[in-house]
């Protein structure tokens, strides 16, 4: 397949591929997506067979306004609207009880479904020219650390898929915060663009789901995307460290080799002078965390680098969501010095 590099000026192009059941890569405020036709049975399944993905693994679907809901769900609680006016469009999808009309490949064959409303510009666009919600998982291969540029799914998309739309680097950088509403109290399934703190706000309580600080386990079904499966991973394996800064430093720089990657805060690059290094920023700087992260993760398997030690932000605010992700691309294997 000839996978074709879209410009602005081919959104319509864009949009003719999503109707007539081809695969689009879209750009979004959070990463890239791998976008489908999300009524079109067959196009979904081909998102699975580019990504490699598995299929009791749900997917999104991507709606231009909020308006858009009644048509996809029902028994919509009063406070899906409350977080769609606090945060839509935006990096926030809302588990729902679905209507018939959302296929089973979408929702891995439950009853509910996710929804979301990005907020990048060029991505309502297309949804709005395409008529049809968009099922998109990232528009990476499944395993690997999600794309935040256009050239980052190219590296994993490129003959796999119709087109990859051009929109520039993902402002956010981790996927969108997953919200179960069809459980009392609200539970939060993924952590990401939209904080914990800022759920609460609108919600009260919030319950977290333990998918966020450990692997789901044998049987245990995926309600939302990333639950199940070691995502966002590095070819080389990664070991997380957690605790105070300036501890996690000296922990990795007493246990490391020459010969393995470091993933650190910006001020303690220079304790590394004989590795291959990646900062994600400054250890104040949360959000240029997140908008760095996955870049970083990515940019160690173009080294031969054995091993990857990772510092960790705390988890308040979008700490969590970053925490989150570095877990999971390390399989939970994490070194805590926070006791």
């Amino acid at each position: 397949m000839n996978t074709k590099q879209l410009t602005k000026a081919e959104l319509e192009e864009a949009a003719q591929i999503l109707r007539r059941g081809g695969l689009v890569g879209i750009p979004t405020e959070t990463v890239y997506g791998l976008g489908a036709n999300g009524l079109n049975p067959e196009a979904v399944e081909h998102i699975f067979q580019a990504k490699g993905r598995p299929q009791d693994n749900p997917l999104i679907l991507h709606i231009p306004t909020v308006a858009w809901l009644e048509r996809y769900c029902q028994e919509i609680p009063s406070t899906a609207y409350e977080l769609a006016q606090a945060f839509w469009p935006g990096p926030l999808t809302m588990i729902l009880k679905r209507k018939d009309c959302v296929p089973d490949v979408v929702t891995a064959g439950m009853e509910t479904v996710g929804m979301r409303c990005p907020s990048h510009p060029l991505c309502r666009q297309l949804l709005e020219l395409a008529d049809v919600p968009v099922a998109a998982p990232s528009g990476n291969l499944s395993g690997r650390p999600s794309p935040t540029t256009a050239a980052d799914m190219w590296e994993d998309m490129d003959g796999k898929i119709d087109a990859i739309l051009e929109g520039g680097s993902c402002s956010v950088g981790v996927e969108s915060t997953i919200i179960d509403l069809t459980c009392t109290p609200p539970r939060l399934l993924r952590p990401g663009g939209i904080t914990l703190e800022q759920l609460q706000e609108v919600l009260g309580e919030v319950a977290v789901d333990a998918a966020v600080t450990r692997q789901l386990q044998g049987e245990e079904k995926p309600k939302a995307p990333g639950m199940k499966y070691r995502h966002y991973a590095p070819k080389a394996p990664v070991i997380v460290v957690t605790g105070k800064p300036e501890e996690t430093a000296a922990y990795i720089l007493e246990h490391s080799t020459k010969q393995e990657g470091i993933l650190c805060f910006e001020e303690y690059e220079h304790l590394f002078p004989e590795n291959q290094v990646r900062s994600i920023g400054s250890s104040g700087d949360k959000n240029q965390q997140a908008r760095r992260i996955f870049q970083a993760l990515r940019a160690f398997d173009h080294t031969d680098v054995t091993q990857i030690w990772a510092q960790c932000p705390d988890t308040s605010g979008i700490g969590l969501a970053i925490a989150n992700r570095l877990k999971k691309a390390a399989g939970f294997h994490v070194i805590d010095l926070t006791y």
